[in-house]
């Protein structure tokens, strides 16, 4: 079976899918949105989550404890914490006294829980990035670059040249392009009390916290529409191919029966969901914007039922996931995650052969990952495509936005 283009799903220039926001920039379809048919409902059901006071993603409501001490990191798994510092000031340095005044919040401010990931702004939050110079803009990049792997750094620039390759393929680049997205600072740049940015917009939203030697970035939302860029300057650039060889790989390297077990719905829009499953937005995944507190239950295969071959793969799809850490913290999540086999999950809903839109989640105490296949938002597909994906990475029991570090830090009033 060939693999479908995302070029047969461009609607026509004059569809009003199109048509009746051509022209707006963010600030005017965030009003326009509300009244939208789709975003609007959306919008409305955000509203009631946004802000609840955090307490984390739990699988059965209770927060267990422990999970998260504040520490020294481990030889060989520090954080880049000068060099983030470093950054940092000299962003704030480049910014006018008004905006570096919009840019900061507190360490525990609840505007760290107003990210979100679609292309209308709900919250402006901090900067927004296409309306700095490029001195300004370069200082944001450069604490990001600093807090991230040079790959993961790359792809978080990559997923931002789709955003603006998308909002020309549909005439709105002023709505979506490669600077379209929000930038704050939180607490006050140290090498040793609890401080971080947040960087959202359309398919790319992150949260880093460090504290100390410590860092941590979650909750994580990378996603794009399309996958690909297939002319212009920035030709060539493709995202998430190997994360999604890697799970197919994966269910492959299953036995029938754990195969079976893992597929909690044969269906990427299954008869079998309760009410609920399905979301608007979401569509299936469960750690999106605004769910900080949500209970996800267990489900599927255990791991430590997976078979050797098997496991192998699932380390290299974890290792995928958590590219974006530098090497340090990398290894400190890593380890982290592995230790936490014994009582990790893996769920599958979809097919896995060939070119079959999927779902999966790996879910344990440290770590909720999630991959899900979606409909057009911008495109027409009306249903899922390998084209247009969503991936979410949570640390739940309390620990999004580094909030368990910053709880235990004396700096922090209780």
């Amino acid at each position: 079976m060939s693999t479908p283009s995302f070029r047969e799903f461009l609607f026509a220039p004059d569809h009003p899918r199109v048509a009746e926001i051509r022209g707006l920039d963010a600030r005017e379809y965030a009003e326009a949105a509300t009244r939208d048919s789709f975003a609007g409902p959306m919008i409305e059901g955000w509203k009631t989550l946004y802000p609840q006071p955090f307490k984390g993603i739990t699988n059965d409501g209770v927060l267990r404890p422990g999970l998260y001490p504040l520490a020294p990191a481990r030889a060989g798994e520090e954080a880049p914490t000068p060099e983030m510092v470093a950054a940092a000031r000299k962003l704030l340095d480049a910014l006018t006294l008004d905006q570096a005044s919009r840019l900061s919040y507190a360490v525990d401010a609840p505007e760290w829980q107003s990210w979100a990931n679609p292309e209308f702004m709900q919250h402006d939050t901090g900067l927004r990035l296409d309306e700095l110079d490029e001195t300004a803009r370069d200082a944001v990049f450069a604490v990001v670059e600093a807090s991230l792997s040079p790959a993961g750094f790359e792809l978080v620039r990559n997923l931002m040249r789709i955003n603006g390759f998308l909002g020309d393929l549909v005439e709105l680049p002023l709505l979506m392009n490669e600077f379209s997205y929000n930038f704050a600072l939180y607490g006050e740049p140290s090498e040793t009390a609890p401080w971080g940015w947040q960087i959202f917009g359309h398919h790319a939203a992150l949260n880093c916290l460090v504290a100390g030697t410590q860092l941590v970035i979650s909750p994580v939302f990378m996603g794009a529409e399309p996958d690909v860029i297939d002319v212009g300057p920035y030709q060539g650039v493709v995202v998430f191919k190997e994360r999604i060889a890697l799970a197919r790989e994966l269910m492959a390297a299953l036995p029938a029966g754990l195969r079976a077990e893992a597929t909690v719905y044969e269906s990427m829009v299954d008869p079998a969901m309760p009410e609920g499953r399905l979301h608007a937005g979401d569509e299936r995944h469960l750690g999106g914007c605004f769910r900080d507190n949500r209970v996800i239950p267990y489900e599927g295969i255990s791991v430590a039922a997976m078979p050797a071959e098997a496991r192998t793969i699932l380390d290299a799809l974890v290792e995928d996931f958590i590219a974006y850490l530098p090497d340090g913290p990398r290894s400190a999540r890593r380890r982290e995650i592995q230790e936490h086999y014994g009582e990790t999950f893996f769920s599958w809903i979809g097919g896995w052969e060939g070119q079959e839109a999927f779902y999966f989640r790996l879910q344990s105490p440290v770590v909720v990952l999630e991959l899900d296949h979606h409909t057009g938002v911008f495109l027409s597909n009306d249903e899922p495509a390998p084209f247009h994906m969503h991936t979410v990475v949570r640390t739940p029991n309390g620990n999004d936005y580094g909030r368990e570090l910053v709880k235990q830090h004396p700096s922090i009033a209780p």
